[in-house]
């Protein structure tokens, strides 16, 4: 157990991180995200409903972010990116439309647990017309595998039929939560929404059944890395853009054709011209991996990047790291040294994911 966001959290379980890294790539894992930072965005004006309601919700959210909030059909969820004014990523954060119609006027927000503070009390200040409810009092619980689906049927039929980036209320073991049919580890499944006074009842039942394992931060984090999955505070940060960050698919293209979104001249200008360093991803040539912070150099020994995260691959079976690097080194294939207690260790810029995701899409 650590200190992990002010919340203690597991490292790993009895069996070790890279056992339960197969896991949730080979059957299915259940992960405590209760640290994270669910809320609810709503209306003040409660006189509008159905589509109006939406498209007024979102005008006042979509001035903090570059996703597309008000394009979202009920149910719908999207991955978007908090902003300062030059464009450097606050945070990256789910934003869903409710299913329902009486909740319609309202988004249900997950941010992460380090910035939820600083997030919240931004929201908070800026989305005039609107009350933010936070709902971290609840327990957040992802399941995540390739036999999520199958064995959830058991817990929660109406999960069976979700597709990725949906989200709906269901009954979960007779309690009805919010399910999100999302992940961070590139696997299939869900993070479900649990009323805490039944968050223990549900985590219990679900690990009685065999395909199913606790799985902590350790595994998380090697997961993620092979699913070339930002981690904040680390892959990105307030001092870079989606673009630098290799997010331009965040950028929504109706809020680029808007250019309403913090930071637009910047991020426009470097959609057309490219930015000066980007986020990439390396796979290592031996078995020594790379920590965040080493020093990413040519084959020449001229520094030109830093690794952000790094680890094995469990999966991929060999190290993988990503980081950044200066324009002229982007492309894959290119070699390069990441520098391991300053000896040079061979690198090949590497398209992500270092392995394949596996979302279901229907």
């Amino acid at each position: 157990m650590v200190d992990f966001a002010g919340y203690s959290m597991p490292i790993q379980f009895e069996s070790g991180i890279i056992p339960e890294h197969h896991q949730v790539r080979e059957k299915c894992g259940l992960f405590d995200v209760s640290h994270m930072g669910p809320a609810f965005l709503k209306l003040e004006d409660t006189t509008l409903s159905g589509d109006a309601a939406h498209a007024k919700i979102s005008g006042i959210f979509e001035q903090l972010v570059c996703g597309d909030i008000a394009g979202l059909a009920p149910g719908e969820m999207r991955y978007t990116l908090l902003l300062n004014e030059d464009g450097g990523i606050l945070d990256d954060l789910m934003v869903t439309r409710p299913a329902a119609p009486e909740e319609q006027g309202s988004l249900y927000i997950v941010v992460n647990a380090g910035c939820k503070e600083d997030d919240f009390a931004l929201i908070a200040d800026k989305c005039e017309g609107a009350v933010l409810e936070r709902a971290d009092e609840n327990a957040l619980i992802a399941v995540q595998g390739p036999k999520t689906r199958a064995v959830m049927a058991e817990y929660a039929p109406d999960l069976s039929d979700m597709v990725f980036m949906t989200a709906k209320r269901v009954d979960v073991c007779g309690v009805n939560c919010l399910a999100s049919c999302s992940g961070y580890t590139g696997e299939d499944g869900y993070e479900i929404l649990v009323p805490a006074e039944h968050a223990e009842t549900i985590a219990k039942a679900l690990l009685e059944n065999a395909d199913i394992a606790p799985i902590g931060l350790g595994a998380r984090d090697s997961l993620r890395l092979e699913a070339g999955l930002c981690l904040y505070g680390h892959d990105m940060d307030e001092n870079k853009t989606p673009i630098e960050a290799s997010l331009t698919w965040a950028v929504s293209k109706v809020r680029r054709s808007e250019a309403d979104f913090p930071g637009a001249g910047k991020i426009l200008s470097q959609i057309e011209n490219g930015a000066e360093m980007k986020r990439i991803g390396l796979e290592l040539v031996d078995k020594a991996p790379a920590r965040e912070g080493a020093e990413i150099a040519t084959k020449d020994g001229e520094v030109i990047g830093v690794i952000t995260s790094g680890g094995h691959g469990h999966t991929a079976g060999k190290p993988v790291a990503m980081g950044y690097v200066q324009r002229a080194y982007m492309q894959a294939g290119t070699e390069l040294d990441i520098l391991v207690r300053n000896k040079p260790r061979a690198a090949i810029v590497t398209k992500m994911p270092f392995v394949k995701q596996n979302y279901f899409r229907g």
